[in-house]
């Protein structure tokens, strides 16, 4: 008889998949690396900034030491850019760090955490490493119904996670609708307003979500710098609340979570001004092209507000596994999302525009048998 370690809720856990490495791939269907794309994981196809680059390098001169654990210069950086004072900073090893950070700080065992159908995995993730309780709420039109996971909050819950823009869906919610959803929830509550993608949107759809802050207590705002910032690799997010929030995380948050080239490297991005907006205007191109593909060849697809296209590719529950087979034989790596529930889909990162061809390219030979 095998020693069972850990609780349940542990051993329940489905580990996170993350999009299929290139070297994987290469491995695996014998291709050449340099010629596969990967449009899998809504990295910015450019890459990280020069600037950010530059940083980087400076900061391995002193690697031999201990990157500073509060992160002074990184937190007056997010300060000056927000307007906030440094304790309402957190620093996190992305923002997948805050999330789960969040429901370690708030959530004991059988205590309830809402999110949406469709939305991010980490979130079920998060909850179910503490044990928590998963309301699941179903989606509208592929996104958040507020409404209804206003009415599904409880005593027992602690915690609510809203994606905006969504993951793996790309669904908006306007400002309005967010603080309606804010002032309905209990003070008890605490409201995770991940904004992963949020740099993507178009100057019409920005709003001020640090003013929320200032106004609710209970609100955490969490950012990343691994999309629109080209920092995937360095692994940097960063959490926004008011003190009596961000004491509890940085009391158990690791010591050293964002490492030195990490802190140099976010520093010098957050002021690349003409990097972002050069990220934003290539994601705005990149998603007419696809959309425009996908219109053309008559294939339905949730309109998105993030780097990243969700798109359906059949009617049977094999569909998505059998065309994201299909596309990796050639060389393209995007992401099936039956783990999410939607067996019939397929989310595409926007990439650059030769990127973009060579998958409307291979899609086009899959759908058609040849």
């Amino acid at each position: 008889m095998s020693i069972q370690f850990g609780p349940d809720y542990v051993r329940a856990i489905a580990p996170y998949q993350g999009g299929k490495p290139i070297a994987e791939v290469a491995r695996e269907f014998g291709l050449d690396e340099a010629k596969i794309i990967k449009l899998a994981s809504n990295e910015n196809p450019l890459g990280m900034p020069q600037s950010a680059k530059q940083a980087m390098l400076a900061a391995v001169a002193d690697i031999g030491r201990y990157p500073d654990s509060n992160g002074f210069e990184l937190k007056q950086a997010i300060s000056a850019k927000y307007g906030i004072p440094l304790d309402w900073i957190t620093l996190g090893n992305g923002s997948n760090d805050i999330l789960e950070l969040a429901a370690h700080a708030f959530v004991q065992p059988a205590q309830a955490v809402v999110y949406s159908e469709y939305s991010f995995a980490v979130y079920a993730l998060a909850t179910q490493a503490v044990g928590g309780r998963a309301i699941v709420v179903a989606a509208k039109d592929h996104g958040h119904d507020l409404q209804a996971m206003a009415k599904a909050i409880t005593a027992e819950t602690r915690l609510v996670f809203i994606a905006n823009p969504n993951n793996p869906t790309g669904t908006f919610l306007p400002a309005a609708e967010i603080e309606a959803f804010l002032r309905l929830v209990p003070q008890h509550v605490v409201v995770v307003l991940d904004e992963a993608y949020n740099e993507y949107l178009a100057p019409e759809f920005q709003y001020d979500s640090v003013a929320w802050v200032k106004q609710y207590p209970n609100l955490l705002v969490s950012r990343t710098m691994s999309k629109a910032y080209g920092l995937a690799g360095l692994r940097v997010g960063f959490g926004i609340a008011q003190p009596a929030i961000t004491d509890l995380l940085n009391r158990i948050r690791q010591p050293f979570n964002v490492n030195s080239m990490a802190q140099a490297a976010a520093v010098a991005a957050l002021t690349d001004s003409a990097f972002l907006q050069k990220s934003a205007q290539l994601n705005a191109d990149g998603y007419r092209q696809l959309t425009q593909a996908f219109d053309a060849m008559d294939l339905e697809y949730v309109p998105s507000f993030g780097n990243f296209v969700l798109f359906r590719v059949g009617a049977d529950d094999g569909a998505g596994a059998r065309v994201n087979l299909a596309l990796l034989k050639r060389g393209i790596i995007v992401r099936p999302v039956a783990n999410y529930g939607l067996p019939q889909w397929i989310r595409v990162s926007i990439g650059l525009p030769e990127e973009n061809e060579a998958f409307i390219s291979a899609l086009k030979q899959v759908l058609s048998g040849s």
